[in-house]
């Protein structure tokens, strides 16, 4: 399938084991009492830490001017995707997986390249695909009761992932205050150009999970914005 240009760039580099797809309906979709469930998900899920760690590393890469404070946050963030690529291939392969057993999707990064501002990028990487991460990583742990591996997991995944919706929510706020109404524009312009692209990508199978409060909250989310995540949950 062609892709809009306008709306996605290149896909990151992956090599033979994997199969990449374009969109979610041409991924391996189990129902929720296959058997083979969970290692999809963690399959997954490992690669798409593998593009959190990309799409940061880009960010440093196309931004090399960045204040340095923020700089520093994104590499930590680069740090800690390392670590959740090679934690949940421990999981996949333990439970009987191997890398390329399933197709997978580089969605978030071929959306995020085509974002030309930094503060952009963090709204959409890290308000946006990291936030509704909190809501899933919190549904699945939900999920995982019984299997002490898995919530293991999350949780030392969830306090990553929170730490990595604060620092954006921080420095959006900072950028704003250095460059003016400019900076909100951009923020503008990359969400609805994500959006777009968000609907080319999964139609009418759109995953969505509850807002989580207080994890929001602690990522710091006011309660107006964690209001208008809940309404556009509950719209999808």
């Amino acid at each position: 399938m062609s892709l809009d240009r306008e709306l996605f760039g290149q896909g990151p580099a992956r090599d033979a084991r994997f199969d990449v797809r374009d969109v979610w309906a041409e991924l391996t979709n189990f129902s929720p009492e296959h058997p083979e469930l969970t290692r999809e998900f963690l399959h997954r899920q490992m690669n798409e830490e593998v593009e959190g760690l990309e799409m940061s590393a880009r960010n440093l890469a196309d931004f090399p001017d960045a204040p340095w404070d923020l700089r520093m946050a994104i590499a930590r963030q680069c740090w800690d995707e390392a670590r959740h690529v090679n934690a949940f291939r421990r999981a996949l392969e333990s439970r009987g997986g191997a890398v390329g057993d399933y197709p997978v999707i580089n969605f978030q990064y071929r959306i995020l390249t085509r974002i030309d501002s930094l503060i952009g990028r963090l709204a959409v990487q890290n308000r946006g695909f990291e936030a509704a991460g909190l809501d899933a990583i919190d549904t699945e742990m939900e999920r995982s009761h019984g299997d002490a591996d898995l919530s293991h997991l999350f949780d030392l995944q969830l306090a990553d992932e929170v730490q990595h919706v604060r620092y954006a929510n921080v420095w959006m706020k900072r950028l704003v205050e250095l460059h003016g109404p400019r900076a909100i524009v951009l923020v503008a312009r990359a969400m609805a150009q994500a959006t777009e692209a968000l609907r080319v990508i999964a139609g009418d199978a759109i995953v969505t999970y509850p807002v989580v409060e207080e994890l929001r909250r602690e990522a710091g989310f006011t309660d107006a914005e964690i209001e208008a995540a809940r309404q556009q949950a509950t719209a999808r």
